[in-house]
């Protein structure tokens, strides 16, 4: 069909990619495209937020690989306009499945990591397998979308891409109802008033985040400033986290209140938000603060808060794994006034600035 768009993802769990594939699913559908989504397992709490017009294509497979033969035989007999899919071994079954299929759907791969830092982290047989597949595979896409400039960097460097199949089309995270959702009530203590001020972090309780950088930092900072730390999250490194609070004396003064559906109320009540990772792709929730109007810090990792905050312009850059540094910024941050940050540097990660960079992206690759 001429103007039928496929996502292809996994699932439609909780997750970043999955969440922002939702809001373009939607919003393509809005604009006139008709829609499919292609799930693996057709479970996850975001399917009630698809729009009520798009299809949902189950491939009832547990495994990729079992997946792809489906996949193969949907672009077969469904003849969608474009596939876009979105994480690294999804992106690898689309490639594939299109071979198999022998059609000439075009397959445009959303990359949401830093390749070089990604493998990095991981290791074994398996995990060296899956990267010369993947840097096999990005060599035959059809366009790849980047979620930020240094994530495309890396990847023509890591992968041998072409630079011409590569765009940088920034996730769109400032959604409809966001600064709404932000002012939603917060019933916890610590943001009653007169209470200390909160510093808050926000995100997956995993290795990239460093929280436990972001604890020592939080450490010095104590000894000159009132405040308390509050990290919004779940995730394996909760027990590395708490080993390094309890080490440090912190129980009383820092909190780990687990995944919240509402991260954004606790977000605009935070006197500071603190992005300690060790490495990024494009950090949604420093974009979020930024909208919703919290003071921000940063490391200054890759890839992705450089770029949101202009150089520094908008919130300050630290050196990756320099609790001192960390700690300092932070003080300092808690001791300038609030500015806001102009609507055109914001425009970027808007769903609508989305939208019209991947219906150009669609139009290219399905008439060039």
């Amino acid at each position: 069909m001429a103007n039928k768009v496929a996502l292809f993802l996994p699932n439609l769990r909780l997750g970043g990619a999955e969440r922002v594939n939702v809001y373009l699913a939607n919003g393509l559908v809005q604009r006139g495209y008709s829609v499919d989504m292609v799930l693996i397992d057709a479970v996850g709490e975001f399917l009630t937020e698809l729009d009520a017009r798009i299809r949902v294509v189950d491939l009832k497979s547990r495994r990729l690989v079992r997946a792809i033969p489906r996949l193969a035989s949907y672009m077969r007999k469904e003849r969608p306009a474009i596939i876009l899919s979105a994480l690294d071994h999804v992106n690898v079954g689309a490639i594939v499945a299109k071979r198999i299929s022998r059609t000439r759907t075009p397959v445009v791969a959303a990359v949401h990591a830093t390749r070089s830092m990604d493998a990095k982290s991981k290791s074994g047989v398996k995990e060296r397998i899956l990267r010369t597949c993947i840097n096999w595979c990005y060599r035959r896409a059809d366009a790849i979308v980047c979620v930020s400039r240094g994530v495309a960097d890396d990847l023509i460097q890591v992968t041998g891409a072409e630079a011409r199949r590569v765009r940088v089309i920034y996730n769109p995270v400032i959604a409809e109802g966001l600064r709404q959702r932000a002012m939603e009530p917060l019933d916890h203590p610590w943001f009653a008033s007169g209470q200390p001020s909160v510093v808050v972090a926000i995100g997956r309780l995993s290795p990239p985040k460093d929280y436990p950088l972001l604890v020592r930092a939080f450490a010095l900072l104590r000894r000159t400033h009132d405040v308390r730390l509050m990290i919004v999250g779940e995730g394996p490194e909760r027990g590395r986290i708490e080993a390094v609070i309890a080490e440090l004396g912190l129980s009383d003064c820092v909190a780990l209140p687990g995944f919240r559906p509402n991260p954004y109320a606790y977000l605009s009540r935070a006197a500071l938000f603190v992005l300690s990772s060790a490495w990024e792709a494009l950090p949604t929730v420093l974009i979020e603060a930024l909208a919703i109007g919290t003071p921000v810090v940063a490391t200054d990792c890759k890839n992705g808060p450089r770029e949101i905050l202009h150089d520094g312009k908008y919130g300050p850059l630290v050196l990756v794994g320099d609790p001192l540094a960390l700690s300092e910024a932070m003080a300092a941050a808690l001791a300038a006034p609030r500015r806001e940050v102009p609507e055109e540097v914001l425009r970027p990660y808007t769903l609508d600035y989305a939208l019209d960079e991947y219906c150009r992206l669609i139009a290219e690759v399905t008439h060039g």
